[in-house]
């Protein structure tokens, strides 16, 4: 464990750019545009993995980015987390506005309107867990350190979120690095499980999984399986589910079956008449997942 105030000097007087190594800043001004500068966008690995959700990244995992993640997760670098945390929040709003085309968020420091932004329904961030050695070695988790940054930045701007940390390992897995997509998959398959408890935070609630990188895609698609699995949850959540922000096109008594909704039945493959995610209350599970950074080849969605 860091000792308490090696992490306060660090917090106070940053050494270095996490980025660039640039003196006595946290993330200079060029290292925060390639973090941040760009919109996120969609990002999808090759082979993605069977029941992978819609994944936003805000940015390429390489050069600067690349060394400010290494910087938080190996080095304890924890200011970076405020930066990091931005962009991760930019990738999940990205990742609810296209889960609902036209949908909205509140002004800032405005509750969201319409009872679907109450306590049962607001956007959950569950961060996809760090091995136990991993995080005794570090001494912090950084996805999840990332995770409340971000749910800050969100609610900041009107989205309802908040960090519910519901999965946990239920079995050792072998280091990651080395491995190939397949081998990734076969090594994290059934290791993660809900925490007692928290089935009942995550049936009905708008799930984001968020995570600080995603390569194959193995660790978030072990993640969306074991949230799917919670019993309870399981049957309000799909591959490919969908998120209500604000009010509803019903609640406005819009035509139900507008050119909103049938975007949404194509990306979900849904029969006539349905949204993936659709229930009776209008509540999703899996909306989506978000990551701060992404492989570049993960940029690449329409290949030829």
């Amino acid at each position: 464990m860091r000792d308490w105030w090696q992490d306060l000097t660090d917090l106070m007087l940053p050494a270095e750019c996490g980025g660039c190594g640039r003196s006595r800043t946290v993330l200079c001004a060029a290292c925060r545009t390639a973090l941040s500068g760009s919109a996120p966008r969609e990002v999808r690995p090759v082979p993605a993995p069977a029941g992978l959700p819609p994944v936003h990244a805000a940015a390429r995992y390489a050069d600067e980015v690349r060394a400010a993640l290494l910087a938080h997760k190996e080095r304890g670098a924890l200011a970076l987390s405020g930066p990091l945390g931005e962009a991760l929040a930019g990738a999940v709003r990205a990742g609810l506005r296209a889960a609902v085309p036209g949908a909205r968020e509140a002004p800032p420091g405005a509750r969201p309107p319409g009872d679907r932004w109450d306590r049962d329904g607001s956007v959950l961030l569950v961060p996809v867990p760090s091995a136990r050695r991993a995080v005794r070695a570090r001494g912090h988790d950084p996805a999840r350190r990332i995770a409340y940054a971000a749910a800050g930045e969100l609610r900041r701007a009107g989205v309802a979120a908040r960090v519910l940390p519901a999965l946990r390992q239920r079995r050792a897995v072998a280091d990651q690095s080395g491995l190939g997509s397949r081998q990734r998959m076969a090594n994290l398959e059934g290791a993660l499980t809900v925490a007692p408890g928290c089935g009942r935070l995550l049936a009905g609630a708008r799930v984001v999984l968020v995570d600080d990188l995603m390569t194959t895609g193995a660790s978030l698609t072990e993640a969306a399986r074991a949230v799917r699995a919670e019993p309870g949850a399981g049957s309000s959540i799909s591959e490919h589910a969908f998120v209500y922000l604000g009010e509803t096109r019903e609640r406005r008594g819009e035509q139900r079956d507008g050119p909103d909704r049938q975007r949404a039945r194509r990306r979900s493959g849904g029969p006539p008449g349905t949204a993936a995610g659709d229930r009776a209350d209008g509540i999703a599970g899996v909306v989506c997942a978000a990551v701060v950074a992404a492989s570049p080849d993960a940029f690449e969605l329409h290949r030829n």
